[in-house]
C-alpha cells in the first residue's frame, strides 16, 4: 500500500469513513497519473532545455568556421551556375550571399557545394551543407518527413512543358503518345503520374540526373518534350543548339514554390534564414536599394527603414546577430526586387517576368511580415 493511499485510509478512518475496494483503487490510479504527469513535465522541461542548447548550433558553427557552406543546383542558368570565371551566380546564389552578408557582414563567406537532385536533401540531413538553396520546391512530404523545414519562398513556379515549334502541339491533350523528358529525384515525376493518367492520355518518359542532361537528351531527339518548372525551362532553352526552333507551352500542370530549407531542430538557424529573404522582400517595398542603403540609414524617411535598416529597435539582436543584419544584406546584394532583375528578369538573359513574384502590392503575391 502506498503512502498516499495511507494517508487517505488516516484521515477517512479519523472522520468515521470508510473507503471501498474501488475507491482504493481510485486512489492509486491518482497517485500514477500524478507521477506520469510529474514525469511528463521533467521530460518537457529537459526538451525545452536541449532545444535551447541546440538552438544556437548551427549559428555558431558557421561563426566558428568562417564560412557558410550552401548546397546548389550543379548549374542551372539564372539560379545556380559557374560563370567563365568559376564565380557562382543566380537567385538562390545570391540568397546565400545575403545570407553570408546578414551573419558576417560580407557576401563571399560562402562555400558553394553543388548538389544532384538525388544529392539535397541527404547533404543537409548529414551536416555537409548549412542551408540548401537550390530551386527546391516545398511539398507535405519534404516538410513533414525529412527532418528538414523549409523556410519560406523565394520563386513562385509552375512545371510546364517545352516542345518544337515543328511538332504543332497546342495543348497538353495531343500529347498522348510522346515520349517526355524529365529529371529524376524532383516533384516533376509525380506531378506527371498524378495528371495523364486522370486525363486518359497515354505518354513515355526518359529520366536523367541532372539538367544539363536533361536538356541534352531532349535536343539529341530522345524524347518530344522536355518538363520542369518553367523557369529551369527557360534557362535550359538558352542551352539548346536552336532555342528559337522550341517554345514554352502556357499550361502549367503543378504549383511550385521553390526556397531554401535548413534542418529541423535549430529556431534560431531557422528564423535567420527566413528573416534574410523578408529583408530583402521589405527593403523592395519601402524602395531600399543597393544604391541608397547608405543613405536611408543616415536619414530614414519614415519608421519602418530605420527599423530595417537598424536605426530602431533591437531586431538583429533577437536573431543573434548584429542591428546592421538588413542593412548589410541590401547594401551589399540588393532588396529582392534587384536580385531578380539581374539573375532572371529583365536584366537576365532569361528575360522571366516578375509574374506572380512580383510585390503583394503590384499585382504578385510576393508578401513579408513586418519588421517591428
Amino acid at each position: 500500500m502506498t503512502p498516499i493511499v495511507k494517508r487517505v485510509l488516516q484521515q477517512n478512518e479519523l472522520s468515521g469513513n470508510k473507503l471501498s475496494k474501488r475507491q482504493l483503487i481510485g486512489v492509486e490510479g491518482m497517485k500514477r497519473n500524478n507521477n506520469k504527469m510529474l514525469i511528463s513535465l521533467s521530460v518537457a522541461a529537459l526538451s525545452l532545455g536541449m532545444a535551447t542548447v541546440a538552438s544556437a548550433a548551427t549559428l555558431d558553427e558557421v561563426k566558428q568556421r568562417g564560412n557558410l557552406n550552401c548546397g546548389v543546383n550543379v548549374g542551372l542558368s539564372g539560379f545556380s551556375s559557374p560563370d567563365a570565371d568559376g564565380q557562382w551566380q543566380g537567385l538562390d546564389v545570391e540568397t546565400c550571399r545575403a545570407l553570408s552578408s546578414a551573419i558576417f557582414g560580407d557576401p563571399d563567406k560562402v562555400v558553394f557545394t553543388p548538389l544532384t537532385a538525388k544529392e539535397r536533401f541527404t547533404a543537409l540531413q548529414s551536416g555537409e551543407i548549412d542551408v540548401l538553396a537550390r530551386n527546391t520546391t516545398w511539398t507535405a512530404t519534404r516538410d513533414n518527413s525529412l527532418g528538414l523545414n523549409f523556410t519560406t519562398t523565394t520563386f513562385y513556379d509552375g512545371q510546364g512543358f517545352m516542345v518544337s515549334k515543328d511538332l504543332g502541339v497546342s495543348s497538353l491533350e495531343d500529347l498522348g503518345g510522346a515520349s517526355i523528358c524529365i529529371q529524376s529525384g524532383t516533384t516533376h515525376e509525380l506531378n506527371l503520374a498524378d495528371y495523364f493518367p486522370s486525363k486518359g492520355i497515354e505518354i513515355n518518359t526518359a529520366t536523367f540526373d541532372t539538367p544539363d542532361q536533361t536538356a541534352s537528351g531532349f535536343a539529341s531527339g530522345r524524347c518530344d518534350v522536355l518538363t520542369s518548372d518553367t523557369s529551369q525551362l527557360s534557362a535550359l532553352r538558352l542551352q539548346l543548339p536552336e532555342p528559337d526552333s522550341v517554345e514554352i507551352m502556357t499550361q502549367l500542370i503543378s504549383k511550385e514554390p521553390l526556397g531554401p530549407v535548413v534542418r529541423q531542430g535549430d529556431d534560431q538557424w531557422f528564423n535567420i534564414v527566413k528573416w534574410t529573404v523578408f529583408a530583402m522582400v521589405n527593403a523592395e517595398e519601402l524602395g531600399v536599394t543597393s544604391d541608397n542603403a547608405e543613405q536611408m540609414q543616415s536619414d530614414p524617411p519614415n519608421p519602418q527603414v530605420a527599423r530595417l535598416l537598424g536605426g530602431d529597435g533591437n531586431y538583429g539582436e533577437q536573431l543573434g546577430l548584429g542591428n546592421d543584419w538588413a542593412y548589410n544584406i541590401v547594401s551589399q546584394v540588393g532588396n529582392y526586387g534587384e536580385v531578380f532583375e539581374d539573375t532572371v528578369g529583365a536584366n537576365s538573359p532569361l528575360k522571366i517576368s516578375r509574374g506572380m513574384n512580383a510585390l503583394w502590392d503590384q499585382g504578385g503575391i510576393l508578401y513579408a511580415p513586418p519588421i517591428r
